[in-house]
């Protein structure tokens, strides 16, 4: 007789199925309950099982963008580094000894590199499996010091890529390019443009047994995203040629420091700013802080008698005078508001006939402010500002000074007096050279620019080529007056510069010497500011150099010092252009009556 089944007998299959789902049920409501915790309620203790299940965050390292020459050879690159990886677990007993080895070895930080060798607990078995100690480090030297490691005993280290940041021009354009350090760029380019340059890391996370990546375990990755290049308007070649020439005159000279503007006339773009002192960009540490940056830039000075050929350009704009203006110069010029003062000119001489153009040929400063009288009150200030005095050039370059040019409120004749030949107000060097360079231009004023196509900075400012602007500053025929009396100045029979003129070439050009404002007394201390501003060919002007000295201690002058340093890199940047003469005639505009 067969067995009856009972309804709800414990052993039924619908009944073990009913009992199936609530157990189910049960741990799908704990897991879901324990999700929710983690996620929304609990993030300690979310990442705190993270790590007791071994999840590994690597750091997968973005490589940085390069800073180009004009021609896109590299002033700053990328090369094979490491970084050095440490596996707390396998470090944590030995860690000071450890992180004293790195700290002499690499130089690390002993207690920041202590810190990560500390990352695991072992009472819990919880931590880090992956921290750095050393990022960018050369691959031959992080072979070498994990070497000297492996031959003490230490383990749970080993290296994975990090591209290190090198300078192959060494000290060409350093202190435009700049420099990082270990973590961050520190100066230069390198920090103005970080966020163009720098890219942004990636990461990996995966799981890990046993120090090794579990083939089928958790594994994401978000990729690094390399930094852009920087392409500048800098010429490799010419700023290297410029440096070593500055270098030399100003070691010859004795003087405190120098620098040296290169500009394309047509387009304003900056083929060369050169600074001396300067410093190696793979090694700036051994040289003095203030050798890092860009005094062309940062520090400003009076002009002296450079000034002269935008106070003559505005005036013949005006319509206040000709080249050919005869004015009768007296051996000194009383100071109308100061009885103890007069004007005098840097050469001693008896009542002088000389006609404008003989003024600037023989850089009279008497002579220029007779000239100068002729202009309507606010005039000249005016016509300084349109030049971009007293504002910034706004390239892209650190610590950018804007000059002083008087406000309308203090302006008066006595000052006006003064800045008619260049003292009484300061300029930067880029900012004097590209007023120069709207002469050669034909009376417009290019902004100058040290970047190729379009970057952005990071403090937000837009700069570039891309970004020129032109504005008119004199007429066409004021420009082409003011540069035929300016080729008189390296006339050897009657200028004051024959030592800046190009053999073959027509040079237009005007020396400076100024006095120099001590900051501690807010006075003229007796020193010097001497220079050299002109164009090549002087018709048809392809270049514009500026050469400034300061504080020479041989007595060198506008002429018999910046004259001739003007004279080689202006030459040497004609032959590399392949810029032929004009083969015309220079100027022959009279200097005396």
């Amino acid at each position: 007789m067969g067995r009856t089944v009972r309804t709800g007998q414990r052993g039924a299959p619908h009944v073990r199925l009913r009992i199936g789902f609530v157990v189910i049920a049960m741990l799908l409501s704990v897991f879901g309950a324990r999700l929710v915790q983690l996620q929304g309620f609990d993030p300690h203790q979310y990442a705190a099982a993270a790590a007791a299940e071994n999840l590994i965050d690597r750091v997968l390292p973005a490589e940085r963008g390069d800073i180009l020459d004009r021609d896109g050879e590299p002033l700053a690159d990328s090369v094979a580094g490491v970084m050095i990886i440490a596996d707390p677990k396998l470090t944590y007993t030995r860690a000071p000894e450890i992180a004293k080895f790195f700290s002499t070895e690499l130089g690390v930080d002993y207690f920041t590199a202590l810190d990560r060798l500390r990352e695991w607990d072992p009472a819990t078995g919880e931590g880090s499996r992956y921290e750095y100690l050393a990022r960018r480090v050369p691959s031959t030297v992080a072979t070498d010091a994990l070497k000297k490691a492996e031959e003490l005993g230490f383990k749970g280290l080993w290296t994975e890529r990090d591209p290190v940041r090198a300078y192959p021009a060494e000290d060409v354009a350093a202190n435009l390019v700049g420099f990082v350090g270990t973590d961050e760029p520190l100066a230069g380019f390198e920090r103005t443009f970080d966020t163009l340059l720098s890219g942004k890391d990636g990461k990996e996370q995966y799981e890990a047994g046993s120090g090794n990546r579990i083939p089928l375990g958790k594994n994401s990755t978000v990729p690094p995203v390399d930094g852009a290049n920087l392409q500048t308007t800098i010429d490799r070649e010419l700023q290297l040629y410029t440096q070593r020439v500055l270098a030399d005159a100003v070691a010859r000279s004795g003087a405190e420091s120098g620098f040296a503007v290169v500009l394309d006339r047509a387009t304003g773009e900056v083929l060369t700013l050169a600074d001396v002192p300067t410093f190696d960009a793979t090694d700036p540490a051994a040289s003095d802080r203030a050798d890092r940056g860009a005094r062309s830039m940062s520090d400003v000075y009076e002009p002296g008698s450079v000034q002269k050929v935008l106070t003559v350009a505005s005036l013949l704009d005006a319509g206040k005078v000709t080249p050919r203006t005869r004015i009768k110069v007296p051996p000194v010029l009383p100071d109308p508001y100061d009885p103890n003062r007069q004007i005098g000119d840097w050469f001693d001489h008896g009542t002088l006939r000389l006609t404008l153009a003989g003024v600037i040929a023989k850089s009279s400063n008497i002579g220029t402010v007779l000239a100068a009288d002729n202009f309507e009150p606010g005039q000249l200030r005016s016509y300084l500002a349109k030049f971009g005095l007293g504002q910034k050039t706004n390239v892209g370059i650190r610590g950018e000074s804007a000059g002083i040019l008087p406000a309308p409120g203090v302006w008066n004749e006595q000052i006006e007096d003064r800045i008619d030949f260049g003292q009484s107000l300061s300029v930067n060097g880029l900012q004097m050279a590209a007023a120069v360079n709207a002469i050669a231009n034909g009376g417009v004023l290019v902004s100058p620019s040290v970047i190729k196509g379009s970057a952005t900075t990071d403090a937000g400012e837009v700069v570039g080529t891309d970004h020129t602007t032109r504005t008119r500053v004199v007429s066409e025929q004021a420009a082409r007056d003011t540069a035929r009396m300016m080729e008189r100045v390296v006339d050897p029979e009657a200028g004051t510069a024959p030592g800046a003129g190009v053999e073959g070439y027509r040079v237009a050009g005007k020396t400076g010497t100024a006095q120099r404002v001590n900051s501690e007394c807010g006075c003229y201390d007796g020193t010097f500011t001497i220079s050299f501003a002109g164009f090549a060919p002087a018709d048809d002007p392809r270049f514009t150099v500026y050469v400034v000295i300061q504080d020479p201690k041989n007595g060198g002058g506008g002429g018999s010092l910046a004259g001739p340093v003007f004279a080689k890199v202006m030459s040497f940047a004609l032959q590399r252009y392949g810029v032929p003469p004009t083969g015309t005639r220079p100027s022959r505009l009279p200097v005396t009556w």
